[in-house]
């Protein structure tokens, strides 16, 4: 069955990175030592990709055959085949929804259908749903089943980790050809990262403190693009505000973050703030790419003169040189034609403080 949630009526951008990882045209992509195997290499990309993509399939192909050739453990060379086969699956299942918003979803795999976490994430994941997001899970039971049972089983997604234990696939995703099963967790979280729009955390363990920190540190490196994170409490809970009082306490405290960090990430007890957080994130903004050292912010409305006097007064701090400007898409973007009718503002980043860069993006968005 098609999903409840629809797509976007603007594609939306999957380069997580937002342009930070440059794709430099391959005027060297390496050898195999062997100018005739090169050669056969060479006439394969060309034959089963376009001019733009042959040479990175070259440069792919290359690596694998030196990486057969090289010093490399038969644990290691099998670990290197299971990591790309992983992305490989991970990609071909999310391709059809590549126009639709998603939000991830961690948490505890302990939390019991009767606790009031797991009625506050199906609450969520069923209002997210309607707001039109569909709902991404590790596919467990706990905090990941209720994620499932709230997006229902055709506006939802299942990563789930081969464990010897915890690795049954919850009720609500289990068989569904939108659940994918992964060795590593890292090759997981990084198709939590690569595919959500936004990452919403309930009370959990070592696992949930692993996956929220490792977000919060992609953001605040500019590793991956901005997006809503947002930590939920049930109503009344204080995990999170505790969770808080930590990062301010001892943090915070001892300069070991910004105070600008703390606008990464939302803390609430109020399923409709954190829908309202992400769906703010998007009434406006829709994604931003690097181009060189400019930062070019894609709107669905043009910025006001109003708007750009209000970020050349406030935001001044963000920019490397220059100012605040409207603009046309710029000539490296025209690999991204569904884009093109966007209005735009670029600048010059210095590429540091991401948290003053939500900000900003929140005045876009008022």
């Amino acid at each position: 069955m098609s999903p409840h949630v629809k797509p976007t009526k603007v594609p939306q951008e999957r380069d997580f990175t937002g342009g930070m990882l440059q794709c430099h045209p391959c005027a060297f992509i390496g050898s195999t030592g062997e100018k005739s195997l090169d050669d056969k290499i060479r006439q394969l990309a060309d034959q089963v990709c376009d001019n733009r993509d042959a040479d990175l399939l070259a440069e792919m192909l290359i690596n694998a055959v030196r990486t057969s050739r090289g010093s490399v453990t038969d644990g290691d060379f099998r670990t290197m085949n299971r990591v790309l086969k992983e992305l490989r699956v991970a990609d071909e299942v999310f391709a059809p929804y590549r126009s639709y918003r998603k939000v991830s979803i961690y948490g505890s795999a302990r939390t019991n259908p009767d606790e009031e976490e797991y009625k506050a994430a199906v609450d969520f994941a069923s209002k997210m749903r309607d707001a039109g997001f569909m709902t991404i899970t590790g596919a467990g039971p706990g905090i990941m089943a209720a994620g499932n049972e709230g997006a229902g089983r055709d506006d939802s997604f299942g990563l789930n980790i081969n464990l010897p234990f915890e690795a049954v696939p919850n009720a609500y995703i289990s068989g569904d050809p939108k659940l994918i099963g992964f060795d590593y967790f890292f090759t997981r979280k990084l198709s939590f990262v690569k595919e959500g729009d936004a990452v919403v955390a309930f009370p959990g363990g070592f696992g949930t403190m692993d996956e929220i920190f490792e977000t919060l540190t992609l953001i605040q490196t500019g590793k991956v693009s901005i997006y809503p994170l947002v930590l939920i409490d049930a109503p009344g809970g204080t995990y999170w505000k505790f969770w808080q009082q930590f990062v301010d306490e001892h943090l915070m405290r001892l300069n070991l973050i910004s105070r600008t960090d703390f606008s990464l990430f939302k803390v609430t007890d109020d399923v409709d703030e954190a829908v309202e957080e992400i769906s703010r994130f998007y009434s406006n903004f829709h994604s931003y790419r690097y181009v060189g050292d400019k930062l070019v912010i894609r709107l669905i409305k043009p910025p006001s003169e109003d708007l750009l006097r209000k970020l050349k007064n406030e935001f001044s701090d963000v920019l490397k040189s220059g100012s605040f400007t409207a603009t046309e898409p710029l000539p490296a973007e025209e690999d991204e034609p569904e884009l093109s009718h966007l209005p735009r503002i670029v600048f010059r980043h210095g590429r540091k403080d991401f948290g003053r860069l939500r900000e900003l993006i929140d005045v876009l968005n008022e």
